[in-house]
């Protein structure tokens, strides 16, 4: 008898994803392209830093939904939870610090952008819709409740079922993370909205849902999603203790992940020699805004 190594089956049925693939690599390189053309004008604008942050979130969002990992996501709640912790904890914060505005607009074809980026953004309710959806609160309103909803067990049951709700949790959790770390990265031409010490109390405020969700999950005595009873079992563990596995990675990623940049902005307002200039998560997004205001850009 042929001895199956487990999850040996769902790796082979593991295949390029043509689309997602594509589509992120023609983002990286537009902005490439825009990177290249900023640094012949402002060298000292957009650094190795930005581009290096922009692709390692690009990386990120691949991983969670392009790569061999996201065929394990329908028999590890595990695996699952990483997904949701790629898509809306990091890379979405990874993209934001590559400051991609700038970069994207100068990489796009300058017809393109004459034609549609341009007009689409001086349209008045576009930028009302901008002003609306980068509030804190409605930033932070916005990650939570998302969290929760896909987390109610029907729901996620959704997309454990479909294709179609599946990759419509994916693109939530990862427009709901971009909407989370806008206020606090504030990348151009973003304008302030959070005093200063807004940001750290808008971290940890996150953290509490998230907690609550996770602390329910490492500690609860029952399978809560019950897909995962009659999944494959790709490990030797059990589909509750794959569960307390689950609740306990996210319950210590959320909080690295949020405090940790917490605690920076939190030490860089108390420290006497900053000032208020240094004090954004990236530290060089402001000096980004000061140098350039949004009618220096000439597309080239």
């Amino acid at each position: 008898m042929t001895n199956v190594i487990p999850g040996e089956a769902t790796l082979e049925s593991w295949s390029l994803p043509i689309p997602v693939t594509l589509f992120l690599i023609l983002a990286t390189f537009i902005y490439a392209r825009g990177w290249l053309r900023l640094r012949k004008t402002f060298p000292n604008l957009i650094s190795v830093k930005h581009i290096a942050a922009f692709v390692s979130g690009l990386v990120s969002v691949w991983i969670a939904v392009g790569s061999p990992l996201a065929k394990f996501d329908d028999e590890l709640l595990f695996v699952h939870m990483m997904q949701h912790i790629l898509l809306m904890a990091v890379a979405p914060a990874l993209i934001l610090l590559g400051t991609p505005a700038l970069p994207l607009l100068h990489g796009l074809p300058k017809l393109f952008v004459q034609v549609v980026a341009g007009p689409f953004l001086r349209w008045a309710p576009a930028r009302w819709m901008e002003k609306v959806l980068t509030q804190p609160v409605f930033s932070w309103l916005a990650a939570t409740v998302t969290v929760i909803v896909w987390h109610i067990p029907a729901v996620f049951a959704l997309g454990l079922q479909s294709d179609s709700w599946h990759e419509g949790q994916h693109a939530s959790f990862l427009a709901a993370g971009l909407l989370f770390w806008w206020p606090v990265i504030q990348p151009w031409p973003t304008v302030s909205r959070m005093s200063r010490w807004s940001a750290p109390i808008y971290l940890f405020l996150a953290t509490l849902p998230c907690d609550a969700l996770s602390a329910f999950l490492a500690f609860c005595d029952r399978v809560v999603y019950t897909s995962y009873l009659f999944a494959p079992r790709p490990l030797p563990i059990s589909a509750l203790q794959d569960q307390e596995w689950a609740g306990v990675f996210m319950w210590v990623a959320i909080t690295f992940i949020y405090m940790v940049p917490a605690a920076v902005i939190a030490v860089r307002i108390l420290s006497p020699l900053e000032t208020p200039a240094q004090l954004t998560l990236i530290g060089s997004q402001d000096v980004v805004n000061d140098r350039l205001k949004p009618s220096q850009i000439q597309v080239v």
